[in-house]
């Protein structure tokens, strides 16, 4: 009996290996995650090497460590960015929700980026608090609202948006697909998709 298996080069010759981190910065319950997976989908579809770096997961196991100051947020997000920088270094499209609430720590992350050589696009997706709280898919603004926490990002601890971000995405007037699609649409006009 013959059996014959796929070279392991020819389908690596199938992957799209152009690497970029693309960060997803927002209010909690703007979308960031939703719309990184919704992304991740689509890219793996044509060939990307893609991994998305949630915030959540990453505060469980690579940052368990920090709490919610100023100076655990900044190392957070930087540890974060180290690591994307390393996947995209390295041909992977590094999808990054994370919140990353101060101007200043982002754009550490965006330097890092350059002096490596990597693509970095700064998305920002800009849901008004308002329709954050609505959506409050960890309970969080309920949780805070009661007195439960505090330090939440846009409510009670500050929410640096971006001045001038690759794109903007206003995910409360259009839908996950289209917040996706715009976001596709800006990598490819990069030659980055």
């Amino acid at each position: 009996m013959t059996t014959t298996t796929e070279n392991p080069q020819t389908s690596r010759e199938k992957q799209v290996t152009t690497g970029a981190t693309i960060w997803l910065t927002g209010l909690p319950s703007a979308g960031k995650t939703t719309i990184a997976y919704e992304l991740a989908g689509r890219l793996r579809e044509e060939g990307h090497l893609v991994e998305v770096l949630d915030g959540d997961e990453i505060r469980e196991v690579l940052t368990a460590d920090l709490g919610f100051t100023r100076a655990d947020r900044h190392t957070n997000v930087q540890r974060i960015g180290f690591l994307a920088d390393l996947l995209a270094r390295n041909g992977v499209k590094a999808l990054v929700p994370v919140i990353a609430p101060y101007a200043d720590s982002r754009e550490a992350v965006r330097k890092r980026h350059g002096a490596s050589g990597a693509a970095y696009l700064e998305v920002h997706v800009a849901t008004p608090v308002e329709v954050c709280s609505e959506r409050d898919v960890k309970g969080l603004y309920a949780k805070q609202a009661a007195g439960e926490i505090s330090g939440l990002t846009g409510v009670d601890d500050p929410y640096e948006a971006p001045a001038s971000p690759d794109l903007r995405i206003e995910s409360h007037t259009q839908t996950v697909q289209e917040s996706a699609a715009a976001l596709h649409a800006l990598l490819t006009e990069r030659g980055l998709a």
